[in-house]
């Protein structure tokens, strides 16, 4: 095996820019950005050719959707990097700040009940390019999906978006049929028919909206839209299930003021290595949850913001 060369400061700083070290080697993976998992075909053309002309023509997939295209040498990277901005195409997504956002295909499944691709794209834009100079106690990922089947586990990353769709139901128009089609449907067997009417289970309805303008005699002609949010997930060497805010917002506004509130209280309440799973484990749910849904956060972003923090990296999960 050939001596690496490379050293550690350097490869310390090209792994800023999102150029991961190959093993073994002195080339590296450049991790490209999708925003929101979704690419043009120029865009893949360009991140095709910049593979063939500055790495080993190899490219790989992340879970968190990004692109990472192999084997590219040291003094390639700054050549790699301008080849793919000719597409508005850039590196990064590593460090202890917010990372590249994920989205499953709401936007265009049959069960997406919010608009996922553009909400995917407005978070990239605001906490991912908006927040990129802030440091964080350790890494904080976004997810969002489309409805309650929960594709992309929004609830296994720190912060987790579910589109939701209430059912707004019309007890009047119940004509308590003996085989109800709104019953024998729910996924969840959160509706059944009592005593010649239909009922909702509010504690096991996941407002998956599968429900809504199926009845004939229209006892649920809609739905409500809103947002569940849910903070504290994480996948790694420890495994945390993220806890739902007990509001569901009922818009885009609501639940980006909540994303952003939970980065300030992380950036502020967090200590350095720790997830945030572990700062909620450590202030209790409740009291994370109180400061979040209020708006005494926002009012002190300004000095969150510019307090000096310490962050040495290394997970303590």
């Amino acid at each position: 095996m050939a001596a690496l060369t490379i050293s550690m400061e350097d490869e310390k700083k090209v792994k800023a820019l999102g150029f991961l070290s190959n093993k073994g080697t002195d080339n590296f993976s450049g991790r490209v950005i999708t925003v929101n998992g979704v690419i043009t075909a120029a865009q893949a053309k360009c991140i095709i050719e910049a593979a063939e002309l500055y790495g080993n023509g190899n490219i790989t997939f992340t879970t968190r959707l990004t692109v990472e295209c192999q084997g590219i040498p040291y003094d390639k990277i700054e050549d790699f990097r301008s080849y793919i901005a000719r597409e508005g195409l850039v590196t990064g997504g590593t460090g202890s700040k917010v990372r590249p956002v994920v989205s499953c295909k709401g936007t265009t499944c049959q069960y997406g009940l919010i608009d996922t691709f553009s909400l995917a794209k407005e978070i990239h834009e605001k906490f991912y390019n908006g927040y990129a100079s802030v440091k964080l106690p350790h890494k904080l990922k976004i997810a969002v999906g489309g409805c309650p089947n929960n594709c992309v586990k929004p609830d296994l990353n720190d912060i987790g978006i579910i589109g939701q769709m209430t059912p707004c139901f019309d007890e009047d128009s119940c004509n308590g049929c003996k085989k109800c089609v709104v019953a024998e449907n729910c996924p969840v067997n959160a509706a059944t028919v009592v005593d010649g009417i239909l009922k909702i289970d509010a504690a096991k309805c996941n407002n998956c909206g599968r429900c809504v303008r199926k009845c004939p005699f229209d006892a649920i002609p809609s739905g409500n839209q809103g947002y569940k949010v849910y903070i504290g997930g994480r996948w790694g060497k420890q495994v945390a299930h993220g806890i739902a805010l007990h509001k569901i917002f009922a818009t885009k506004e609501d639940a980006f003021a909540t994303i952003e509130k939970a980065i300030l209280f992380y950036r502020e309440q967090g200590k350095t290595g720790e997830r945030f799973a572990q700062t909620i484990e450590r202030l209790s749910f409740s009291f994370v949850e109180a400061q979040i849904v209020s708006d005494e956060i926002l009012a002190r972003k300004k000095e969150i913001l510019d307090a000096e923090l310490l962050s040495t990296g290394g997970a303590t999960c």
